[in-house]
């Protein structure tokens, strides 16, 4: 009987925790149920808000989908563009409200704004924010640009200055010409820059800002330098004639006579550059002493021109060759005969004289050169480059792309330092290389320290070779070729030259295994295999240089491989790809600086591949550029 009690009292205990444990799971999913209602909503009444302008401490909040709404029919605005982890934004963050108090009070009231750029990036790449915190004054829908000081009281001047019903946009400072008024422009001017633009640029329209900073600064100076712009969509007869072919493209021009640019792209850097250039590109020396000391202790080639007054015929000749080498040559003349008795030379002459450390008995320690009334400006430029370097100079980082572009170019590595401690160990191996240079004029010859050219040594698999002394041949086309390492002396370097000259040495190239099966509609070039595919005198080559980490080649891939598959049908059109990270390209016209980039290699004339500019990437961006370049495409193809 007992027993039976005990039973019942454990079944009714079990019955009750049954009954708790199903309420407990109903009341958990019924606060689930409830929860998820409750996000259902937040997240509504969220895609709602959207577009509704909130205000955070007298600033309003604005993003993608509420901005262009909000901006309709206001008159000025000011906006801020930042970043939450910005700490100049969070530093600025009150200062900015009390902005906004200011201006609100304002009559009329001045709505101030902000923006997270890192939320609402189209709006952000829609006004070219690049950095933190941005400020943009909008006038009527249009961004000014806020380039004052970050203060309260600056800020809402320069606000309320744009604010005024009367305010209009300054003119810009940079020029622009067409073809009615570009020729007169620059024949008139004695210095001027000059940008070739396209509307479309993503480069150009980032190098808008700055250049219109630049031209600013620049008209400010006595004498003022000015800037000019010209679209070259639009004025297509004028961008012919200066041979204008990507954007953008800049040019200075001196009396209407072409040069290069080569300075930066940003506003100072601009700046600084030209002011640099509107300079005399040949500096005036007067005392003996400074001509003997770079001769003495120089490391470049001393170039002086003697001429008897600045209205010698023969100092305007040397000006204006100058003027085209100057950013590659440090140019000296003189008007004392003090300075023409040293370097023997009389007016109308230009000496070009090398260092002491770079003397040899095998050439003459100085070349002159007589301007005469007929001699041109060719000629001069000609002799400079001809006599610059001496029979073997120092090859360094600082002086490889303007002194050592020439090939063949024969290398020979080692620990230079011409310091007085280490001057003698140098000339000893720089003399037996001095040997044999003599006796290949049509070759240069160069040293160059071991640890300034670590990675050519490693290219040319000479980087652990074990010997003090180790030697290169860089060769025309991009080709190079490395001595088997020896003990070094002349001998040995003069049979690796002669081996070289009689072709019998074979070319060190960086490569990643030939591929096993290449049948795809994208064609794989290794370094192995560029000369047997791209060089092919047979056929089109579309090639592709790209880098496995880069962007913009992954997203470029599916079209790629899609203008493969297009073109598979043409036997005469090949469109391959090369990793240029992995492997050498044995070819210096096809230059590489950035990923992708695409040349096409036509049959008739490999030495001159096309580049492929612009930016439409796309099956039917690359198919118009082969039907306007490819030499040998049927009229028939199997299309998508």
């Amino acid at each position: 009987m007992k027993k039976l009690a005990l039973l019942l009292v454990v079944l009714l205990g079990v019955a009750h925790f049954a009954t708790l444990s199903r309420c407990e799971d109903d009341v958990a999913e019924e606060k689930q149920e409830a929860d998820e209602e409750d996000s259902d909503e937040e997240e509504e009444e969220e895609d709602e808000d959207d577009t509704e302008v909130k205000e955070e401490n007298g600033v309003l909040v604005l993003n993608n989908n509420n901005f262009d709404s909000f901006m309709e029919g206001k008159d000025t605005v000011l906006v801020e563009f930042y970043a939450p982890w910005c700490g100049h934004c969070k530093q600025f963050a009150t200062e900015y409200e009390k902005i906004a108090q200011t201006l609100k009070e304002s009559d009329p009231p001045i709505p101030v704004a902000k923006v997270d750029a890192t939320v609402a990036n189209d709006i952000a790449s829609k006004f070219e924010v690049s950095g933190f915190p941005t400020f943009k004054i909008m006038k009527n829908g249009e961004a000014l640009n806020y380039e004052g000081e970050r203060t309260e009281k600056a800020i809402v001047a320069r606000v309320k200055e744009v604010a005024q019903p009367d305010w209009k946009p300054p003119p810009d400072a940079t020029l622009v010409l067409t073809t009615d008024n570009f020729d007169e422009t620059v024949n008139n001017a004695d210095i001027i820059l000059v940008e070739f633009y396209a509307p479309w640029c993503g480069h150009c329209k980032s190098l808008a800002p700055e250049y219109e900073k630049a031209a600013k600064d620049l008209s400010q100076r006595s004498p003022p330098i000015p800037l000019a712009k010209v679209d070259a969509t639009v004025e297509s007869e004028v961008a012919s004639r200066f041979e204008v072919t990507g954007y953008p493209t800049i040019k200075i021009f001196r009396k209407g006579k072409m040069f290069d640019y080569n300075g930066p792209r940003e506003h100072r850097g601009i700046v600084d550059y030209m002011i640099e250039q509107a300079g005399p590109p040949s500096k005036q020396v007067q005392a003996v002493k400074q001509v003997q000391e770079l001769i003495k202790d120089g490391d470049d080639a001393v170039i002086v021109g003697v001429f008897s007054s600045e209205q010698d015929a023969a100092y305007e000749i040397y000006i204006e060759a100058c003027n085209v080498l100057r950013e590659d040559f440090t140019f000296r003349h003189s008007f004392s005969s003090e300075v023409a008795k040293l370097l023997k030379a009389s007016p109308g002459q230009i000496v070009i004289s090398q260092p002491e450390k770079f003397h040899s008995k095998y050439e003459p320690a100085s070349h002159t050169l007589t301007v005469e009334d007929s001699t041109a400006v060719s000629q001069v430029q000609e002799f400079f480059r001809k006599h610059v370097i001496p029979l073997v100079g120092h090859r360094k980082p600082a002086n490889d792309a303007k002194r050592y572009t020439k090939r063949p170019l024969v290398v020979v590595y080692y620990g230079v330092d011409f310091s007085f401690d280490f001057r003698k160990a140098t000339q000893f191996w720089r003399s037996k290389v001095l040997e044999v240079a003599k006796d290949f004029p049509e070759y240069t010859f160069a040293i160059g320290d071991e640890e300034d050219y670590a990675e050519e040594l490693k290219g040319l698999g000479l980087s652990d070779s074990g010997e003090e002394v180790n030697v290169g041949i860089l060769a025309d086309g991009g080709k190079k070729f490395a001595m088997d390492p020896e003990e070094f002396d002349a001998d040995v370097l003069r049979d690796f030259v002669k081996a070289f000259k009689k072709g019998k040495l074979n070319p060190i190239i960086k490569s990643q295994p030939v591929p096993k099966n290449n049948k795809g509609p994208v064609k794989v070039v290794v370094g192995k295999t560029f000369d047997k595919i791209v060089m092919d005198t047979q056929k089109d080559v579309l090639i592709e240089f790209y880098a496995p980490w880069c962007g913009h080649c992954k997203k470029l891939e599916p079209d790629y491989v899609a203008l493969g598959k297009k073109y598979k049908g043409e036997k005469n059109l090949v469109i391959a790809k090369m990793d240029a990270t992995a492997n050498d390209v044995p070819n210096d016209n096809y230059k590489t600086e950035g990923f992708p980039t695409i040349y096409l290699a036509p049959s008739n004339d490999k030495q001159n591949p096309i580049k492929f500019e612009g930016g439409d990437r796309t099956v039917e961006g690359f198919s118009n550029f082969l039907e306007k370049h490819a030499t040998k495409l049927s009229e028939k193809r199997d299309e998508l």
